[in-house]
């Protein structure tokens, strides 16, 4: 039986989105502009190629009236590369199907504006029997700071479960409506051109359902493992991506900053 998300879940999310969105904006003309700066052990290790991924609370999600949201960072260092190298690939969004396979299936811009981008996007996370597969549109505002410094803030405008996926009984559900594994999606990437290179850190946060007490000790590592694997990929694959120059014709406009 499909579920729906409740009001008082959405109102939850809201409050929390709000929260990081003017965090990020009130911080952005701070030192550090990084998180990981703050962390000397591991700032050295990204520069040495690792990708990081942590969280700062309960393993990366939080209970709110009946849903979680999770919340996880990461960071990755592109050696040899510059801030409108990234850009051109991020943005690059008709190619996100070969940059982000297999997670992302289909993609493609949608009409956008200077440095604000629309775009939609199915994709697919599976991990042990979890399979969420949703079809979504989204909005990122892209904010230059200086010459080294950038930052965007992406969220799901628009999702919907599709059910039965890659068989003959495929069919999309009605937003808002669905197992619930995937409500809502927001993320903050910030971009900091140095030390011959760029440091990619994103801040990736989704609402989900919530899960019964008797089974959280089955469902919350799968759940976290998922939100985890997730943000390391999406990192991976983008260093991957510029390091073999996977861009487009994308012109770098002036500065923007975010407004509602």
């Amino acid at each position: 039986m499909p579920r729906k998300l409740h009001d008082e879940t959405l109102a939850a999310w809201n409050e929390y989105v709000q929260l990081v969105c003017s965090r990020t904006e009130n911080h952005a003309h701070q030192v550090p502009f990084l998180w990981i700066t703050e962390l000397p052990p591991r700032s050295a290790e990204v520069h040495a190629g690792e990708i990081a991924v942590w969280n700062q609370r309960n393993d990366g999600s939080f209970s709110v009236p009946h849903g979680l949201i999770h919340d996880w960072l990461g960071a990755v260092f592109i050696p040899h590369s510059s801030i409108s190298n990234v850009l051109s690939v991020i943005r690059n969004y008709g190619r996100y199907a070969e940059i982000y396979n297999p997670a992302v299936i289909q993609a493609q811009a949608l009409p956008s504006y200077k440095l604000d981008d629309r775009f939609s996007m199915i994709v697919l996370h599976k991990e042990l029997f979890v399979t969420a597969a949703v079809r979504g549109e989204y909005e990122t505002r892209y904010v230059q700071i200086d010459e080294n410094h950038w930052y965007s803030i992406s969220r799901s405008t628009r999702l919907q479960a599709i059910q039965n996926v890659n068989t003959p009984e495929m069919h999309v559900l009605p937003p808002d409506e669905g197992p619930g594994y995937i409500w809502r999606l927001l993320s903050v990437t910030k971009f900091e051109q140095s030390d011959d290179g760029v440091y990619v850190e994103m801040e990736a946060l989704a609402l989900s359902r919530d899960v019964p007490l008797m089974w959280r000790w089955l469902v919350d590592p799968i759940i976290a493992k998922l939100g985890k694997n997730s943000v390391h990929t999406t990192l991976e694959q983008t260093r991957k991506a510029v390091l073999l120059g996977h861009n487009q014709p994308h012109t770098i406009s002036p500065k923007s900053s975010i407004t509602d």
